[in-house]
């Protein structure tokens, strides 16, 4: 490997590391927003997400530039190659959880909440935030083992989300004046889910990245 391939890799991993750390973090706010009802917290993640954006350009020059000068082989060229499709998972994850903060706004806006007090989002929110940051860790550490984790995981997200529209369906046929912040919270969850599919894409990039093997529409359990 060339002096300047080995410069422009290193600046692409402190740019994918940058934008990573950034979209933890926003999902982790907005699911905190969601918690808490801090509009404060989701002006914040609006905000981060059009950091994101502007990031993600960054990091995409940063593939082309490399692929055209460089010419990369091997596992360079499969860290460049799924480098450029995690972004755009990512930037989907920052979009999916400034979404998620606004749908905060309209379910804590209603006070009386008698039927929907038993229904949290915090366990799936917590597992999806996990499962980020594990996808994020396992591109950074090009760890397949960790990135195999993920997939899992979100097997389980999957079946919260399934679990939290039943009652939440039953919440709305109990007591229908309820229906707006029960459809925001079903929302909330709906983009919960969504942000895992996409941190399980980045797992299954990484397992291709480190092993050669295209994994994803595959049973990984």
């Amino acid at each position: 490997m060339s002096a300047h391939m080995k410069k422009e890799l290193e600046k692409l991993k402190k740019l994918i590391f940058s934008l990573g750390t950034q979209v933890d973090e926003n999902v982790e706010m907005a699911a905190r927003a969601f918690d808490l009802g801090d509009i404060s917290i989701v002006e914040k993640v609006i905000q981060t997400d059009k950091n994101i954006d502007q990031l993600e350009v960054e990091v995409e020059e940063a593939c082309l530039k490399a692929l055209a000068l460089y010419q990369p082989v091997a596992i360079d060229l499969r860290f460049i190659v799924a480098v450029l499709k995690m972004t755009n998972d990512l930037e989907r994850m920052s979009d999916l959880a400034a979404g998620v903060a606004k749908n905060a706004i309209i379910y804590n806006d209603r006070k009386e909440r008698k039927n929907i007090a038993s229904i949290s989002l915090s366990p799936m929110s917590e597992l999806v935030t996990s499962i980020v940051r594990k996808s994020i860790d396992s591109l950074l550490q090009l760890d397949s083992d960790l990135a195999r984790e993920v997939t899992q995981d979100d097997q389980v997200i999957d079946e919260m989300k399934t679990e939290i529209k039943a009652n939440i369906l039953h919440a709305i046929n109990q007591d229908p004046k309820q229906t707006e912040p029960l459809v925001a919270l079903l929302m909330a969850s709906n983009r919960l889910e969504r942000i895992g599919d996409h941190a399980t894409n980045i797992a299954e990039d990484v397992i291709y990245m480190v092993e050669a093997e295209i994994v994803r529409h595959q049973d990984l359990g």
